[in-house]
């Protein structure tokens, strides 16, 4: 059982799918459910993580800042698979302990993005965090998504990028340097990954079967299928700019405006003619 305060957070973030308040609001958080190392029975904490494009995410032992590291990443030394639960989607992930050289770049950029976690290492007394990736691990079917119909997942999905575009404008917005940081081009490219996956799925499933079940609905699938072309090529842009090493501030934060009107526009079309056939 977690300690109360872990327990509020995880209650907190299973209620609202990773909408948090307080402290944590606008937070990168995931909860990680891992198998005791000497009990085996599963464990559930809530940590901070970060974007790392493609098919991991990287989470960090810093429990704070003290010098033993966390039960969870003892428990992934020794059982190196998890249950990760993002708000929205919940999967199987393989635990890699990044080391080296690797590791360092890693832990540069969580510093970049939050000078705090800097000041847990040196709180740590001579003990070097781990950052851990994990790694999805592929399953057939459906991504499995804590809804009780197609429609209520549609829109966790939609808030979910809501969420993450409103992030990504706040990061741009705070930057001061000549250059992007480093993070926050992985979080623009994770962005533009996720939002790629999602409407290929619309377009090769959900939209055909809604064409089957609904002929009525064909200039509305038209029009979506359109704006998918279009956001495309905004995600195309916006991820040109980000991917140099010196990508420009001003740039970005121009792109990921330019996205962020053309899909809350296109995410409220949508839900306003698909929600009523799928329900939620």
């Amino acid at each position: 059982m977690p300690n109360p305060f872990n327990q509020n957070i995880i209650d907190e973030f299973r209620a609202h799918h990773g909408r948090m308040s307080g402290h944590f609001e606008g937070a990168r958080l995931v909860l990680l459910t891992t198998t005791g190392a000497r009990t085996g029975t599963p464990h559930t904490t809530p940590v901070g993580c970060l974007a790392d494009g493609g098919e991991r995410i990287l989470v960090i032992a810093s429990a704070g800042g003290s010098p033993r590291h966390p039960d969870w990443y003892r428990n992934l030394l020794a059982r190196p698979e998890a249950t990760v639960e993002s708000g929205v989607f919940t999967y199987r992930a393989r635990a890699e302990v990044l080391t080296g050289e690797e590791r360092d770049r890693a832990f540069a950029r969580a510093v970049e993005a939050d000078p705090g976690w800097q000041a847990y290492q040196e709180k740590a007394g001579g003990r070097v965090i781990p950052v851990v990736a994990l790694h999805r691990i592929a399953q057939g079917g459906p991504p499995e998504i804590a809804a009780d119909s197609p429609g209520e997942a549609m829109r966790l999905v939609h808030d979910m990028f809501r969420r993450e575009l409103a992030l990504i404008r706040k990061e741009t917005a705070a930057g001061d340097g000549a250059m992007l940081g480093a993070q926050l081009r992985v979080n623009c490219l994770t962005l533009c990954a996720g939002l790629h996956n999602h409407h290929t799925g619309e377009g090769t499933a959900l939209f055909p079967f809604l064409a089957g079940r609904h002929p009525h609905l064909a200039p509305v699938l038209e029009r979506l299928e359109r704006e998918h072309v279009r956001i495309a090529d905004l995600v195309e842009q916006l991820r040109r700019v980000v991917s140099g090493e010196r990508a420009d501030p001003a740039a970005a934060r121009a792109e990921v405006d330019r996205l962020t009107a053309a899909l809350e526009a296109h995410l409220a079309y949508e839900e306003e003619q698909l929600l009523p056939v799928l329900g939620g």
